[in-house]
Order: C-alpha cells, then structure tokens, then sequence
C-alpha cells in the first residue's frame, strides 16, 4: 500500500510539473506578442499647415528665389511624400495659408491653443507645423515658450518651392514626421528638422535665403535624421514647454513690444513713435555688445523712467549682450537679452509681461529661457 501511495504521489508530482512546464512557455510566448503589438503601433502625428515656401509654386522648375508661397493646400503636402505613411499616422489640418512674413502675434496666439489643444489629446502623439522660413524662427521659440507639453512639436520649412529642382520641401516634411514620430524626441523641446539637421526652436535661426542650408545655431544643432533615423546629440539647457512657468491657456493677447534697430546715426524719434504706439517694451537691437550711442543713452533713460521697458540685444548674430557693460543696466533699470536676438528677445519680453513688469524678474526670465 506505502508502495502504491509512494507511486501516486509520484505519478500525481509528475503531471503538476509537466503542467507547469507546458504553460509556462505558453504564457510567456503570449506576452511578448502582446508588448510587440504596442511597439509597433504607429504615432499619429497632425500636420498643421500654415502655407510659407515649403506650399509654394514657381512658374517655372528653374525658379528656387522667384515664385508664390502658400499655394499648396496640406492635403497635396502629404499626397506628394506618401513615405510618411510608413512612418506614422498622419492628418493634415490648414491653419492658415499665408507668407510667414504676415504672421501676427494674434496669429501666434491662435495656432499656439491650437497646437496645444492636440498634444491633449490621447490619440495625438505628436505635431508638426509646416511654415514660411522668414519667421519661423520666432513661431518656434514661441511655441518652446508656452505649449506646455513633452509631446514633440516640430516646425518644418523649405527654402525651395515645391515646382523647383531639387525641392527640399518634400524630404524636409519626412524627417520632420520622423521627429515628431519618434519617441527619442519627448521632452526636447520645439525643434525645426530641416536640411537634415534637428534644431532647438529656441537656438536656432535663419542665416541665409537662397541656399536650403539656412538654419543655424551657434550652439549647435540636436542631432540629424539620417535615412529615416532621428540621432540626438545634445540637449536644451534653457527652460522649455512643460517646464515654462508660461502657458498658452492662459494667454489671450501679448503686449506690445517694439525693436529699434541699432546702426550709425540713429535717430531719437524712432523710440518715441514705439512709446506713442503703445510699446509696453523697446528691444534696443544694439551694435556689438548691445551697445547705446552716447546721444541716445538719455533718450532710452527717459523712456525708461516713464514706464517702458528698455530691453538691450544685439544685431549681432553670434555671442551674447553682458549685463553691465558698455552700459550700467543695474543704475539704468534696463533688462539685457543674454545670448536671444532682438526677435526672440521681442517674443520672450511679451509673454513675461503678461505675468510681470518687474525688471529683476524679466532678467531672471532672460537667464532662465
């Protein structure tokens, strides 16, 4: 009888195992399908068009320079690169269809809540903005401002028009869907993918307009996209997106900002027309270190004590404005710009105002974004 037990227990401890054994690799070969089928599910990513060159036509295949921008709708845009279905689901939405050179604060405001009401959205895993090149820069750094979200957002341009030999519209589109597709992307900020080249939104800025390498940073570029690779090489340091103290929910309308261009023999009255339209702030687009004439350092010191912000940046495209030279700005109260152009240092002075006006909370604005 011990014998019999002994056995059935034995027979009994034999099935469990074997069991065990079988549905183990069953389960486990269950799971990674399951893991592979979330891998390989495609982002959506949402075009949003706003005409520029990138949906321009020449009259004729020789024409890069001469032609009319924003002709294309977005739905021809991605027709003519169906390469970006393999790359992720993609719509289109027409924003605007203007020349970036018509792009307006209002306008700024606009497709900002736009862009952010998307990236709320669960089934939107990222956007892209197709733009004229001429102020793309400043579109981009706004959007680093205030949509305050990790999802990628990249800003893409061309410098040729769609009808022109050796286009550069239609590989510039793909790599930017490849960016805001990729999961490498999150938390980078606003890039512009152009020419190969990932760009912060914040750094980067347009250096030429004849050839299609017209976007720099003297920081550097993130990284490329190479034959449908994103590859990043460094980060932003400066404040962006979901870590801004700013938020487009929040913003209706930005203040009026002026910039007075800095060069020999400037006049006067130019900062007073800025005041008598209602500048809330002048970006005094200085020469060198964001230098002020002597003949114009009690004009901007008058302006200053009346209530206008007087903010020094540099025509120059390299370097950075050092606080305290060539002019006191602790003695003055006047702001400096750090290392941003008069245009971004436009946009960064607009939305700061519409939290402060204080001038040592704008300057630690300008160190911080």
């Amino acid at each position: 009888m011990q014998l019999r037990h002994h056995l059935l227990r034995s027979a009994a401890l034999s099935l469990t195992l074997a069991l065990g054994f079988h549905a183990a690799p069953l389960a486990a070969k269950e799971m990674p399908e399951a893991k592979a089928a979330t891998e390989t599910r495609k982002p959506n990513v949402v075009i949003l068009a706003t005409g520029g060159t990138i949906a321009g036509a020449g009259a004729d295949a020789t024409n890069s320079a001469s032609y009319a921008a924003a002709k294309v709708p977005v739905d021809k845009l991605i027709a003519a690169v169906p390469q970006v279905s393999n790359v992720a689901n993609v719509r289109g939405e027409q924003a605007f269809q203007i020349a970036s050179e018509s792009f307006t604060d209002d306008k700024l405001v606009q497709l900002a809540k736009r862009v952010s009401a998307l990236l709320k959205q669960d089934d939107v895993d990222g956007v892209v903005i197709t733009h004229g090149t001429d102020t793309l820069e400043e579109t981009s750094f706004f959007l680093d401002l205030v949509v305050k979200s990790d999802k990628p957002i990249v800003v893409v341009g061309s410098m040729r028009p769609t009808t022109a030999l050796s286009a550069d519209g239609a590989l510039n589109l793909l790599d930017a869907v490849t960016v805001a597709a990729s999961k490498e992307a999150i938390g980078k900020g606003v890039t512009v993918t152009m020419n190969d080249y990932i760009q912060s939104g914040r750094d980067v800025t347009k250096r030429t307009n004849v050839v299609p390498s017209a976007f720099f940073s003297q920081w550097g570029p993130l990284g490329m996209v190479v034959e449908g690779k994103t590859y990043f090489y460094r980060m932003l340091a400066k404040r962006h997106n979901a870590n801004s103290e700013f938020d487009i929910d929040t913003i209706d309308k930005l203040p009026l900002v002026g910039i007075v261009y800095g060069s020999g023999n400037m006049i006067p009255a130019v900062y007073d027309a800025e005041v008598t339209a209602g500048a809330k702030a002048i970006i005094h687009a200085g020469t060198g270190n964001g230098s002020v004439p002597d003949y114009l350092v009690d004009k901007l010191k008058d302006i200053r004590s009346k209530g206008t912000l007087i903010i020094r940046s540099a025509r120059v495209p390299d370097g950075f404005v050092v606080r305290n030279a060539e002019q006191p700005d602790d003695k003055y109260d006047w702001v400096v710009s750090h290392d941003l152009n008069p245009q971004k240092a436009r946009l960064l002075a607009a939305v700061a105002l519409t939290k402060t006006s204080d001038t040592k909370e704008l300057q630690r604005i300008f160190w911080e974004y």
